[in-house]
């Protein structure tokens, strides 16, 4: 649907929407300029993870308001409500987390010192965004309006790191609050050169920061002199460090969040060298640099592979040790932590995770009129297994199947594209190694029919538009909402055949014969290790003749 947002359920569909995001680590963006794209396209993406996040895409029409309306602003993360902002006279479409002047916002919350959060402002983070997309046609637009938002009315929520981007720039900003009794946020927006990527995954990366560059580089009046009135900090201004002043890391910060951003840099860099003391735990080691520039040039179908992504080809891999079983299972069952005679021990956290509700690559492009050229490639659930679905920034209405309302996270439905997707991905956690050969096969045909296909329905969209806009909408809508439905009926499909082809632990082959491979030797091997003769057959001696 989704609820206009000053109607009183706006919080409730935002309590579900979003979960409880910043209590699990959640949440992973990659930032890419158009310099670094095969197309000239910019690019975000946004992994929404939470273990209780049902994820659904959302349309909000734009719509035109009265004088003196007021706008209800309701917490994302629990629905309670914060207070009235004034609404303005036009807001603009909404899919997602994209509006119809291709601008997109993605977000990852870093925490940050406790004590600034201030819990007297009106404006949290998730509000912020939904808001600044209503309202701006150009990310220095959006950035103007969430700065000016909370400046007016205060920040609420703790420590945030947004990607903003529009088909010129892409933007990261860091934001925290003040503390009670203390309007405004401290914050710091950075342009990433054109030519260069970056990533974050709660944990704050902006350090240093040019003082004169309106261009490239804007902040709050006050940042430093905030750090310094609080004893932070006592350096020269152009020594000061946003992330070490206001969200020192730790070695969570490090080993569950800067280890996603290296896996990324890694991957576009493989001949860069990175600290991996410091990405594995070790504060004293030397930082990740804010942005790199990528070996190769990144088309939207790597940029969905930069998303699906267990540490492969590093020391973190987690399909390498006795955690991924006999089936190399890249996912650990929470908590994150856990102890074992009170030795305490943690489990690897990697960009693809079983707990993501949605995710998305919102992909703009300047060369197009912007219902055609912004595209919202939308996905819910893991990542590695899901399928990312073109949802053009100028439709309007979104497949049933991905909309609000269609169920919930209490509700099971076969007509949710979250519920079939979580099935297909549970049900492969029980022998992943081979099934996810099975899935991938199938999203690697959708994903690659819709890229093959982009082309032409770039064009037709284009001659629509030149005769009207609104034929072009109405072309691109109904292209979305098939493809939509599409994707959620040939997943079922696969369930059925997953269902059949390892039935009971058994494999069939291409004739339908069942087989039985067991497990592969080196877990055979793990269990004759770990438990010794206990399964071993006693050998039997020949009687003689």
């Amino acid at each position: 649907m989704p609820l206009r947002p000053h109607h009183k359920m706006f919080g409730l569909f935002l309590l579900l929407f979003w979960g409880v995001l910043n209590a699990t680590l959640a949440c992973t963006n990659f930032l890419i300029t158009k310099g670094a794209t095969v197309d000239g396209s910019t690019m975000i993406t946004y992994a929404a993870d939470s273990h209780v996040l049902y994820g659904e895409l959302y349309y909000t029409p734009a719509s035109d308001h009265l004088p003196g309306e007021m706008l209800d602003i309701y917490e994302w993360d629990t629905g309670d409500y914060l207070g009235q902002i004034p609404q303005v006279p036009h807001t603009y479409a909404v899919v997602g987390l994209m509006n119809e002047h291709q601008v997109s916002i993605g977000e990852t919350t870093f925490g940050g010192r406790h004590e600034l959060r201030n819990p007297e402002g009106i404006l949290d983070y998730g509000s912020l965004m939904f808001i600044a997309l209503q309202r701006a046609k150009t990310a220095r637009e959006a950035i103007r309006v969430m700065t000016e938002l909370v400046e007016k009315y205060g920040y609420y929520s703790e420590g945030e790191s947004f990607s903003i981007a529009d088909p010129k720039e892409v933007w990261i900003m860091e934001m925290i609050g003040k503390g009670k009794g203390e309007k405004g946020a401290l914050w710091v927006a950075r342009r990433i050169p054109d030519g260069y990527i970056s990533a974050h995954a709660n944990q704050a990366r902006i350090r240093q920061f040019p003082l004169n560059d309106p261009d490239n580089c804007l902040y709050a009046k006050d940042v430093i002199s905030f750090a310094r009135k609080k004893g932070w900090f006592d350096g020269k201004d152009e020594e000061f460090s946003f992330a070490d002043t206001y969200a020192p890391v730790d070695f969570g910060g490090l080993r569950f969040c800067e280890a996603r951003v290296y896996a990324m840099f890694h991957r576009v860099a493989p001949s860069m060298e990175f600290d991996l003391n410091y990405v594995m735990g070790d504060p004293n080691g030397t930082p990740l640099p804010l942005w790199i520039k990528p070996e190769k040039k990144l088309s939207v179908r790597d940029v969905m592979e930069l998303m699906r992504d267990h540490f492969e080809g590093t020391p973190m891999d987690m399909t390498k040790d006795i955690g991924a079983g006999p089936f190399k299972l890249p996912y650990r069952w929470r908590p994150l932590t856990w102890a074992v005679d009170s030795v305490k021990y943690f489990n690897e956290r990697a960009i693809s995770t079983q707990q993501t509700g949605f995710s998305f690559v919102a992909q703009m492009r300047g060369k197009l009129p912007d219902p055609i050229g912004g595209i919202l490639w939308f996905g819910v659930d893991d990542t590695y297994s899901t399928v990312y679905v073109p949802m053009y920034c100028g439709i309007r209405e979104v497949p049933k199947a991905y909309a609000v309302g269609t169920a919930d996270f209490q509700h099971f439905s076969w007509e949710s594209a979250w519920w079939v997707f979580n099935f297909v991905a549970n049900y492969a956690y029980s022998r992943y190694s081979d099934m996810i050969v099975d899935i991938q096969k199938v999203q690697r045909e959708l994903e690659g029919n819709f890229l093959a296909m982009q082309p032409e329905i770039d064009r037709a969209a284009v001659a629509l538009y030149k005769q009207s806009p609104e034929l072009a909408r109405d072309y691109l809508t109904r292209y979305s909402v098939k493809q939509g439905q599409r994707v959620v009926e040939r997943w079922k499909k696969l369930l059925t055949f997953l269902l059949w082809k390892y039935l009971d632990g058994n494999v069939k082959d291409e004739h339908g014969k069942v087989t039985h491979p067991g497990y592969p030797m080196e877990w055979y091997r793990e269990i004759v290790k770990s438990t010794g003769d206990k399964f071993r057959v006693p050998e039997q001696k020949k009687e003689g003749h």
